[in-house]
């Protein structure tokens, strides 16, 4: 199963390598020359497949925990000052995304979508300290029973060079759902409460929509 983000770009890389292969099968009487490039298309190809690959995830709806937004590593878990929505201090957890992880965004939580907000920006290296604040980037807030407010953040890396979000103000999101996508790695950020119990530390590995990283 693959992510709708990903249809354009698969018919396409398809529709080229198929292209390049038959003028290859054509033109080329080299037998290992054809070979080569068909082995190079085949890898291109499963690298674009992996890529947009939408594993089914079936999260176990609780307003009491926040499961990961993505598939990554943990890479940050600190108290910091929250400066664009909450301007009060929050505890953040970064998961970061390899390029060959699932690049999927969900709803950690379930709620109703109060802020949405999309910054265009740098694209300074996902873990760089101020990619959170200079890099491209989507702020989305979720209001949720039992946490209250929950913010989370998609940013953009150097290869990253889209994100796409879909958190509407003033809509109810379910958690685990479907909330955007990052194209070619990148990482997400969630600030808690300060009373939030936190169940991740570095280098700890996530799964979007099944890992449970915080409790009320």
């Amino acid at each position: 199963m693959f992510h709708k983000e990903g249809y354009k770009i698969i018919t396409s890389t398809v529709l080229l390598l198929l292209a390049v292969n038959i003028i290859s099968y054509l033109s080329i009487n080299t037998y290992w020359i054809k070979f080569s490039i068909l082995a190079v298309s085949i890898v291109i190809l499963i690298m674009i497949l992996q890529f947009f690959r939408n594993p089914k995830r079936l999260t176990q709806l609780d307003s009491s925990y926040a499961v990961s937004p993505v598939d990554g590593k943990v890479v940050v878990v600190e108290e910091v000052f929250e400066k664009e929505y909450f301007k009060d201090k929050r505890l953040q957890v970064s998961v970061f995304m390899s390029p060959i992880n699932v690049h999927v965004t969900r709803h950690p939580v379930g709620g109703i979508v109060k802020y949405s907000k999309y910054h265009p920006g740098k694209f300074l290296v996902a873990w760089h300290p101020k990619s959170s604040e200079e890099n491209e980037r989507t702020t989305v807030v979720v209001e949720n029973s039992e946490f209250g407010e929950i913010l989370y953040r998609q940013v953009a890396g150097a290869l990253a060079k889209r994100i796409v979000n879909y958190a509407v103000e003033g809509e109810e999101v379910a958690q685990g759902s479907d909330s955007g996508f990052i194209k070619f790695g990148s990482r997400v950020d969630i600030f808690f409460p300060l009373n939030t119990k936190i169940n991740v530390k570095l280098n700890d590995k996530v799964k979007g929509g099944l890992s449970v990283i915080a409790n009320i």
